[in-house]
C-alpha cells in the first residue's frame, strides 16, 4: 500500500470505478444475450432497443470505446435482422 495520501485515495476512488464498470459490462453482455435469444418474438423490438440504449450510453461514459458499440450494435443488428 502507498504512503501518499493521494494515492491511497486513488486507489480506492478505481476500486469503485472498477467495480462500476464491471457490473456495466456485464449488463451489457446479458442486454445482447437477451436481444439475440429474443429474436423473431414480439419483444424482440423492446430488447434491442435497451441493448442499443445500454450500448450507447456505456460508450458516452466511457466504459467501452465508442468503436466497440458500434462494432457490437452492428453484429446485433445482423443477427436480428438474419432471425426476423
Amino acid at each position: 500500500m502507498a504512503n501518499i495520501k493521494s494515492q491511497k485515495k486513488r486507489i480506492l476512488t478505481n476500486a469503485k470505478r472498477q467495480e462500476r464498470n464491471k457490473a456495466v459490462k456485464s449488463e451489457l453482455r446479458t442486454r445482447v444475450k437477451t436481444a439475440t435469444s429474443s429474436a423473431g418474438t414480439p419483444e424482440s423490438a423492446e430488447d434491442v432497443r435497451m441493448a442499443m440504449k445500454r450500448l450507447d450510453k456505456a460508450a458516452t461514459k466511457g466504459i467501452i470505446h465508442p468503436n466497440n458499440a458500434a462494432r457490437r450494435k452492428s453484429r446485433l443488428m445482423k443477427k436480428i435482422n438474419a432471425a426476423g
